[in-house]
């Protein structure tokens, strides 16, 4: 048995390594188990493309990873959303808002060697790697145990608080006996990045089609970052297309807004489930990230709404005494509600509205489009949630630093 810590954290990914440093600001003695080795990224960290919410950029600001970032970030300035077979659009401006952006597009390999940048600066964290969970023993004396096995074999750790970041398959989760309810859309997402005649310019393309959502993200390094939706029995094929055919399928999705595809970098697949936790916390325990939700990436909800999780479970834990107290975990979930609940229900509702092929729908949705588009009252009820400031917001998300 080592030490005791404050919270203990299982899963190293992109929320996980993320509360590690929300955390080390407070002086608590935080572990974190990762399964990927030293000099090593997690999977997670390849060549997607994240769209950081604005609230998402001021939080990382203010941690001190966005300056850890080597490669530029492409701004989101405007967003342009349409539907493949209804007529209407809906365009938005951050001009319109006083803002000069409505966030950032930041590649995952970029941002998990900034995160990766920042842990080796914390002075009060462990690191467990690699490391494997394996179970969860009984609670005694207000410490909750953990097994775990590394390269020494088999080992038992402590915690006030054990935290699962371990993603949508959470072993924590399993071992807690929370379960969890799944959808699955039967939609596969496939990503890359392309160039175009046009170089990005800071507009965002979101494009509704009967098989799943194609979006273009304005990256920083001239290129575009495509999102591209099909159906499961099709991946495969799609997946396997060669360079011209690929950029054909996606020219016939997007149209000519940036002009023609000219060329496109590797592809990566992506089965889309919909996992949602029944509870976020239990004895000595809390879930956060796709342990807690994992969503449908149409609207490009899932990170932040997971680092909006870590961030408030940093704030109920400044001044605690005991990480692990049952009120302190019943406020956050209580905090954590609200935009949980909220963007649960637009993220589904969204994919499952947009995607539905019947032929009474599509006036439906062309006159939303159509009162969205020339309503700023609406516009401005979907860019706050867009821009990640829904329900009780972490106060680090709501400061912009110069």
């Amino acid at each position: 048995m080592t030490e005791p810590h404050d919270v203990l954290i299982v899963g190293g990914g992109l929320v996980g390594a993320s509360l590690a440093i929300a955390l080390d600001r407070l002086g608590l003695q935080v572990g974190l188990v990762e399964a990927t080795p030293a000099g090593r990224m997690p999977e997670v960290f390849d060549q997607r493309n994240l769209s950081f919410a604005a609230a998402t950029v001021n939080a990382l600001t203010a941690l001190g990873v966005m300056a850890k970032l080597r490669a530029p970030t492409g701004p989101i300035r405007r967003i342009h959303i349409s539907r493949q077979g209804d007529f209407g659009r809906v365009r938005l401006d951050a001009a319109g808002y006083g803002r000069d952006s409505f966030g950032q597009v930041v590649v995952a390999r970029d941002f998990g060697e900034a995160l990766e940048a920042r842990l080796a600066e914390l002075v009060n964290l462990t690191r467990y790697r690699p490391a494997r969970f394996i179970a969860l023993d009984a609670v005694v004396a207000g410490m909750r145990t953990v097994r775990i096995e590394d390269d020494h074999g088999e080992r038992e750790l402590s915690a006030r608080l054990v935290v699962a970041a371990d993603g949508t398959r959470s072993q924590v989760r399993q071992a807690l006996g929370i379960d969890a309810q799944q959808h699955d859309y039967q939609q596969t997402l496939l990503v890359a990045r392309v160039r175009a005649d046009r170089a990005p310019d800071g507009t965002a393309y979101e494009r509704f089609c009967d098989d799943g959502p194609t979006a273009l993200l304005p990256r920083g390094d001239r290129h575009w970052g495509v999102v591209h939706g099909v159906a499961n029995e099709d991946a495969d094929a799609v997946a396997a297309l060669d360079e011209a055919a690929w950029l054909q399928r996606l020219q016939q999705h997007i149209g000519w807004r940036v002009g023609r595809l000219t060329a496109s970098g590797e592809r990566s697949a992506y089965p889309i489930v919909r996992v949602v936790a029944d509870r976020l916390v239990a004895e000595r325990a809390v879930l956060l990230g796709n342990a807690a939700q994992t969503i449908h990436p149409i609207g490009a909800q899932g990170f932040n709404l997971g680092l909006r999780d870590a961030l408030t479970l940093a704030e109920q834990l400044a001044g605690a005494q005991d990480a692990g107290d049952q009120a302190l975990l019943a406020a956050y979930a209580q905090r954590r509600h609200e935009d949980r609940e909220r963007t649960l229900a637009f993220s589904d509702g969204l994919a499952r509205l947009t995607s539905n092929p019947a032929i009474l729908l599509k006036p439906l949705r062309s006159l939303g489009l159509v009162a969205v588009d020339a309503h700023t009252s609406l516009q401005s009820f979907l860019v706050g949630g867009a821009m990640g400031f829904r329900g009780d917001v972490p106060a680090l998300c709501r400061e912009e630093v110069a």
